[in-house]
């Protein structure tokens, strides 16, 4: 009876979940701001689960071959490429950066997609169709600026934004001399335009040539950041790096060390930059009530 009743006890450890801890290497781009920001949230949200960050700094201060954790998280664009350089053999989630940007690094290194992934900065094109239509519901050409960076996303964007009844225009801008002439040629035959991470088109140097001639044009920007909306866009959707922790968080939570394949951010905020709006004679809602809008419908489908 002993016997039985011991034999019957390790059965069930067996097959009782394993609740598993694991240690996280966190690797920022930089100290501060919004680095800074992703890792209180990250950190945050995962209080009370079996995973914790063991150490946290930029890639000069961290020394992944000698700190044992099952896996490493980046933060930025320069962190995964001195992560990726250094050849750990743990997997590596990559966060706060545009896809492109992404896959780029990974081409350039040379690693093998199983062992990395992703939770992009990219709001996904159906999200942006969906802003889009609750923003300016009466502007249905939407104008877009390719880049070599860009230009094989551009098939995907006019398939999603046709299923929205939106009709999307793009132009080749490969250089900074192009650029005032693709605006030129892009933007009376649209109503709006709409920016996406892209490095080569939408650089600080060429953000105010870029706002300058739409605003000639009479046309609103669209742009992925809140200080691009503050610099002169119309308006923005994005992920903030408390929203993009959060989600690394959960994801972690869930799957642990075995990734899975990359993703578009689940949560967003929205930007309206008022002057601008009445700027250009635009009459547009509030933010809250463009995201509860976008927040229901996503929740209809």
């Amino acid at each position: 009876m002993y016997r039985a009743f011991l034999r019957a006890l390790v059965l069930l450890f067996l097959l009782a979940p394993i609740a598993r801890a694991g240690g996280i290497a966190l690797v920022l781009s930089q100290q501060g701001g919004p680095y800074a920001e992703f890792s209180t949230a990250l950190q945050k949200t995962l209080e009370g689960s079996n995973w914790n960050v063991v150490t946290s700094g930029t890639p000069e201060t961290i020394e992944l071959s000698v700190i044992r954790t099952d896996l490493i998280i980046t933060a930025g664009a320069e962190a995964l490429r001195q992560t990726l350089g250094r050849n750990s053999a743990q997997p590596v989630l990559a966060t706060l950066l545009p896809r492109q940007t992404y896959e780029k690094i990974l081409a350039d290194a040379g690693k093998l997609r199983g062992r990395t992934s992703a939770i992009y900065l990219d709001q996904p094109p159906v999200r942006l169709a969906t802003f889009l239509r609750y923003l300016l519901p009466e502007h249905k050409r939407v104008g877009m600026l390719l880049s070599n960076e860009t230009r094989n996303l551009y098939n995907q964007y006019k398939q999603v934004f046709s299923n929205a009844k939106l009709v999307l225009s793009g132009e080749d801008s490969d250089t900074d001399s192009s650029l005032v002439t693709a605006l030129g040629t892009l933007l009376p035959r649209v109503d709006v335009l709409l920016a996406i991470p892209d490095s080569s088109i939408y650089k600080r140097d060429n953000i105010k040539s870029i706002l300058v001639t739409s605003y000639r044009y009479q046309r609103p920007v669209v742009a992925f950041s809140a200080a691009f909306a503050s610099a002169g866009a119309l308006a923005a959707i994005y992920s903030t790096p408390t929203q993009i922790g959060n989600q690394t968080a959960e994801l972690i939570k869930a799957s642990g060390a075995n990734l899975p394949l990359p993703q578009s951010p689940d949560m967003f905020a929205v930007s309206i930059n008022r002057n601008v709006a009445d700027a250009l004679n635009l009459s547009v809602p509030d933010e809250a009530t463009i995201r509860r809008a976008m927040l229901a419908e996503r929740e209809q489908r």
